[in-house]
């Protein structure tokens, strides 16, 4: 089989549950060497990454192979908007920051990664 190339894309805290129980299960079924996934949080779900429940579930994810990444853009404007102010060296260490999630979906899906939404 192909390695499978596969963006998780979650905007919304309520869909964190679903989208790390779809990647424990992906990579049940596949196993951790035969997918490349990687998680892109923007808007309100960057919160997700000082959640300190699902950060164990992620590190987790992370060592086997599941890359994080956080918008710069959303974590600015959660900030500005007064929701919850993270700062950018705060985040777990397995966590990237892009300048914009929107550029980095389109960047994934013109790499071959199949687009998954929660």
């Amino acid at each position: 089989m192909a390695k499978l190339k596969v963006l998780f894309h979650v905007n919304e805290n309520e869909k964190w549950n679903v989208a790390l129980g779809n990647i424990t299960n992906l990579i049940k079924d596949v196993g951790e060497d035969n997918a490349d996934i990687v998680v892109l949080a923007n808007g309100a779900s960057v919160s997700a990454y000082v959640d300190d429940e699902k950060i164990k579930i992620m590190k987790a994810l992370s060592e086997k192979g599941v890359k994080f990444i956080a918008c710069r853009n959303s974590l600015k404007k959660m900030c500005a908007d007064n929701v919850i102010c993270i700062n950018e060296d705060k985040l777990p260490s397995f966590v990237t920051v892009v300048p914009a999630g929107i550029t980095e979906i389109i960047k994934k899906q013109q790499e071959g990664y199949a687009y998954v939404k929660p």
